[in-house]
């Protein structure tokens, strides 16, 4: 029996589509993947519990930016929290910090009694902490399910001595998720230096707009294309899987 287990960061429902089609065990549906991921829309994650029948994880992050809420967008998150429930999320996604890099444990308190029974991973908002070790036994304390982290450094690969000791220090007390430039080509390197079971990665490739007609002088947004997209595949999904699981 397979040890390992998948999580795919989806953009769009396509990418949950593939996301399954490729062997995922679950996605984490984000929207505004520029800013880090923000929460999709109604719309969004209707469409793709309708679409899969994976497990579907989704982001509560109203903004990009830091991780400092105002008590207005701890509001705004609650209500996105139950929405999430209400369409069917199999998970919740979110994290909440303090000015000083602790974990606010009064805001997470008030998203996790939202959530109600509903697994919850702490993302990486985990990486911007100011003592990960001190995180770690809050968010354990706090009842998380997992925590997505790339050792609080820029990748997984390069976190991986954090990863190894946050895998060793939480043991079996939750789930430590490694993610961030994990692909084809390292994530056997990742799982071998960490010990992590499971792990979070996006597998995606360009996609090429099919608009005829193009307006050189409005660019909508900042990328490289303003026309073209970047979605996950299921050809990259498997081969991330497969390198894994030769």
């Amino acid at each position: 029996m397979n040890r390992y287990r998948f999580e795919i960061c989806a953009n769009s429902v396509a990418s949950c589509v593939a996301a399954q089609d490729g062997g995922a065990d679950r996605v984490e549906l984000c929207a505004g993947i520029p800013e880090g991921g923000t929460t999709p829309s109604y719309g969004m994650i209707r469409s793709a519990r309708e679409s899969i029948s994976i497990g579907l994880n989704v982001i509560i992050r109203p903004r990009g930016g830091d991780f400092l809420y105002s008590r207005e967008e701890i509001s705004e998150m609650v209500y996105d929290t139950k929405m999430a429930r209400e369409l069917g999320a199999d998970g919740l996604v979110f994290g909440c910090l303090r000015p000083d890099g602790s974990v606010d444990k009064e805001a997470m308190k008030v998203l996790m009694e939202a959530a109600g029974d509903i697994p919850v991973t702490f993302h990486r908002a985990f990486d911007h902490t100011a003592d990960p070790f001190q995180a770690l036994e809050d968010i354990i304390e706090l009842g998380c399910a997992r925590i997505l982290t790339s050792g609080c450094m820029p990748t997984a690969l390069e976190g991986a001595p954090l990863l190894r000791r946050l895998v060793e220090k939480a043991g079996d007390r939750i789930i430590i998720m490694p993610g961030c430039g994990v692909k084809e080509g390292n994530i056997a390197e990742i799982a071998r230096l960490t010990g992590a079971c499971e792990f979070h990665f996006s597998a995606r490739e360009p996609v090429e707009s099919g608009m005829m007609f193009r307006n050189p002088d409005v660019v909508m947004g900042t990328e490289d294309d303003p026309y073209g997209t970047v979605r996950t595949t299921a050809r990259r999904v498997s081969a991330t899987i497969a390198s894994l699981n030769r």
